[in-house]
């Protein structure tokens, strides 16, 4: 908004500016004229004149300069369009001149001096507005150099308006010099010409058309503006552009730089179409470049191949035959029906035509006899070339035309080189899938993670009675390995540790089902036997073959100071007994949940009983411990976890566990674990 009012702003100075040159101009022309002596002084309208120039000059940089939407095209637009407009007007007045025939009115020298001035105010427009045009494209591609080769032309030309000011007779010795030098400078401006390679065929002829039209304005204007004063009245003349040299540099470089740039858009005209080739190889190299990011599937990235090597070497069709097994055997068709690509392809093969793939020699000229003894067939002329990925050929890339000798060699080559980029976009292109499939897979492992974390009790039951403590550790993301607590009533207490057989997402959700089935069952369930093949009988309706779960079901009951247990072929309970100061494991049969899906399950498990007595501790784990290996290849054993237990078997149970932990991995000499390690450590106290 700012720079539309500032334009405005310049524009309404540049008019009133005019009309200031005009009446001081006249006037002084008026009083001469009538032997008069003029009040207005004699430099006067020069130094309006060269307001008037620097008033437009600010007001073209912010019209033109500064509106970076304008292309090359528009900057010759804009200029063609100004010059129509003064010439419209100049025609306009030729017109009127001509109407009135030879009236005095029109020979009048106050009338032929405002012609000339209105002539002069459009000149200078005109001549602006191509000067900042015409310095937008000079400096297209900037260099040092040229910025500052520039810099010294605008400044110089803006200082000489100083010299049309000073009247002199010194200063007008140096006229010619400094002429000589504008146009100098202006001429090795107009050398550069890097814009007009930008234009297609279509915008280098609208660009010959209006420079040409542009030239015939500059021309048209400069010859009317110096033969609207009539040679008696050149005594009484105040100003004029013949010698303004800032108005002869700008009208010497515009006019050249129009010249030139008509006459290389001109002789560039033959080689626009190899140029055009040129940059739609590069735009559709990139085309499948960022194929590999823009497009869903690979099948896109197909279609995208197939498009841009038919338009990059002007085929009337192609296909892409992507090898693979029955079922993965693939063909892309374009601008060709998979019946007329199969009949070639057989064709071909009956023929026993060799080198169909060989990149080393000119396909068309080999193939064309071919294709024309198929009969229907209106292909004449095909390039094929093999795709490869990570050295393997996954199918062939083939170009059909319809004339014989279609392709050439240079055909060939860009060919060639489209069908190595567009297996390295494919190869891409399937790494990012497989990058992308298995953040999406780490995304959902740590929701899975999240989620299982939750199954876990964050606390276990509390009794005065015994100390309890768990650890559980998952050697993936997620894990099988389950353990929780249960008050029964205020004397009894369940507790389970049970191991879902597999591991990752399938072993968390059956650990899910584990834990709703021994929330639901050890309420008020007292009977580890009943618990045990009440559990079975609803896990084999969730549980697929194969799956199972191995388990300990324990009710704790502290006022018998008892405890009852069923063992469904889990790791047997470890058991220090403070009276004999020994360590045992409890070995009883039991199968495990799910192995056996009928009421006979009963029979394979087997309950038990034992006292417990204050400081002994019982340890429960999953196989993930006894099971760990160190570098030599050896177990962990369950005699290294009796000997551990009974070292630390008078500390607190998280001590005892602490310790357990530490010698695991120091054991096992890594934070790398294979398998799930979950200990659950139950130390009895003394009643109080």
């Amino acid at each position: 908004m700012r720079t539309k009012a500032l334009t405005r702003l310049l524009f309404t100075i540049a008019v009133f500016t005019w009309l200031a040159l005009v009446f001081t101009d006249l006037s002084i022309h008026f009083s001469l004229s009538n032997g008069l002596k003029p009040e207005i002084a004699a430099w006067l309208p020069t130094v309006i004149l060269n307001i008037y120039i620097i008033v437009l000059f600010y007001y073209y940089k912010f019209k033109i300069e500064r509106d970076e939407s304008l292309n090359f095209i528009d900057l010759l637009w804009r200029v063609f369009a100004t010059g129509l407009v003064s010439t419209v007007i100049s025609l306009l007045l030729r017109l009127i001149e001509m109407l009135l025939g030879g009236t005095k009115l029109t020979s009048h020298f106050l009338y032929l001096e405002f012609t000339y001035l209105i002539n002069l105010g459009l000149m200078v427009s005109v001549l602006l507005c191509a000067f900042m045009a015409w310095k937008r494209l000079i400096l297209y591609q900037k260099s040092k150099w040229l910025i500052r080769l520039w810099t010294f032309f605008e400044v110089g030309m803006i200082l000489s308006l100083l010299y049309n000011s000073l009247s002199a007779p010194f200063v007008q010795r140096y006229y010619e010099y400094v002429l000589g030098l504008f146009v100098l400078t202006g001429l090795v401006l107009s050398g550069n010409m890097k814009w007009v390679a930008y234009l297609n065929f279509r915008q280098k002829w609208t660009g010959l058309l209006l420079l040409l039209l542009t030239i015939f304005y500059l021309f048209y204007i400069f010859i009317t503006s110096g033969a609207l004063v009539p040679e008696d009245a050149t005594t009484l003349q105040v100003i004029s552009h013949s010698n303004h040299i800032f108005i002869s540099s700008l009208m010497i470089f515009v006019a050249i730089y129009s010249i030139f740039s008509f006459l290389v858009i001109l002789f560039n005209l033959p080689t626009t179409s190899v140029f055009e080739q040129k940059l739609e190889e590069v735009v559709n190299f990139q085309r499948i470049s960022q194929s590999i990011q823009t497009e869903q599937n690979e099948e896109s990235v197909y279609n995208i191949l197939l498009e841009t090597s038919v338009s990059t070497v002007f085929a009337d069709a192609a296909w892409l035959e992507i090898n693979g097994t029955k079922e993965e055997h693939r063909l892309y068709t374009y601008e060709i029906s998979e019946k007329e690509a199969r009949d070639i392809i057989d064709h071909l093969a009956k023929q026993q035509v060799r080198g169909l793939l060989d990149q080393n020699q000119d396909k068309t000229r080999n193939l064309s006899k071919h294709l024309g003894s198929l009969r229907g067939s209106r292909f004449r002329s095909i390039l094929a070339y093999p795709i490869y990925v990570k050295g393997e050929n996954i199918g062939t890339l083939a170009l059909l035309k319809e004339l014989p000798e279609g392709f050439n060699k240079e055909m060939n080559k860009i060919v060639s080189t489209f069908a190595n980029q567009a297996g390295i976009s494919i190869e891409n292109f399937r790494l990012m899938e497989e990058a992308l499939q298995n953040e999406r897979y780490k995304e959902e492992l740590k929701i899975a993670k999240t989620v299982q974390k939750s199954l876990l009790p964050q606390q276990l039951e509390f009794d005065h009675h015994f100390d309890l403590v768990a650890f559980s550790e998952s050697a993936d993301e997620v894990g099988g390995d389950y353990y929780d607590s249960l008050r029964i009533n205020d004397h009894q207490t369940a507790l389970i540790i049970a191991d879902v057989s597999g591991k990752g997402t399938t072993a968390a959700f059956h650990m899910s089902q584990m834990k709703g089935i021994f929330h639901s069952l050890a309420q008020g369930c007292d009977d580890p036997q009943e618990f045990m093949f009440r559990a079975n009988q609803a896990l084999i309706h969730c549980l697929e073959r194969g799956s199972f779960i191995s388990a300990i079901f324990f009710v704790i009951d502290t006022k018998e100071q008892t405890v009852k247990y069923a063992r469904a072929g889990h790791c047997p309970v470890l058991y220090y007994n403070s009276l004999t100061d020994n360590a045992d494991y409890f070995k009883d049969k039991g199968v495990a949940l799910g192995m056996v899906r009928n009421k006979s399950y009963k029979e394979f498990i087997q309950q038990n009983e034992f006292k417990y007595a204050p400081n002994d501790v019982m340890v429960l784990y999953t196989d993930g411990i006894t099971e760990a290996k160190n570098n030599k290849n050896e177990q962990f054993g369950d005699e290294r976890l009796n000997k551990v237990l009974c070292e630390v078997k008078s500390l607190s149970p998280s001590q005892i566990q602490e310790h357990l932990i530490n010698r695991l991995y120091e054991f096992s000499g890594t934070d790398n674990i294979d398998d799930d390690y979950t200990t659950m450590i139950i130390k009895f106290k003394s009643r109080t």
